[in-house]
């Protein structure tokens, strides 16, 4: 009897943990509005740090510890260097340069924010996004527009890298 009752417990005990196992996401946010009356593109990418720092870390070959104490100016440098190789938005068919403002920490995830001066009118949107996307094939891009009210959404990922919006 005690036999039997031990081998249903640690029978169910096994079940219990082997049922619950930790996944992990691997999904990056980004909102994307403009700001007519400051002809700005804003950008807020909310990226998983440790994600981050693998990612660019293997990029360039370096430990990268951005988001701790430990981070050093390369280290943002090379956020730069990564976000312009990885990110970038065509207005109008038009390259225009992104700006990293700045970014800060919550919890485990690094908010950066982004902007792209002079914008008069926004007709089309050409996007293009790998960040993280690279060195991870479980890695999803999710970016919400808001463009003169009009509300879109583009996912990013190992087989999709690019997007386009077009606002007539």
């Amino acid at each position: 009897m005690k036999k039997t009752i031990l081998i249903t417990f640690f029978g169910l005990l096994f079940l219990t943990l082997t049922s619950f196992s930790v996944h992990k996401f691997y999904v990056a946010l980004y909102q994307v509005n403009y700001a007519p009356q400051k002809k700005m593109l804003q950008i807020t990418a909310r990226i998983f740090v440790d994600d981050l720092n693998n990612a660019v870390g293997k990029k360039y070959a370096k430990k990268i510890n951005l988001g701790s104490e430990k981070e050093t100016a390369e280290d943002l440098v090379l956020l730069k260097k990564y976000f312009s190789e990885k990110f970038s938005i065509k207005i109008n068919g038009q390259s225009k340069s992104m700006n990293l403002l700045s970014k800060e920490m919550d919890g485990d995830v690094l908010i950066c924010y982004l902007n792209i001066k002079e914008i008069s009118k926004i007709n089309s949107l050409e996007i293009y996004n790998t960040v993280i996307i690279e060195g991870n094939s479980e890695q999803q891009n999710i970016m919400h527009f808001n463009v003169g009210g009009i509300k879109n959404t583009l996912l990013f990922k190992e087989s999709t890298s690019k997007g386009m919006l077009k606002y007539e």
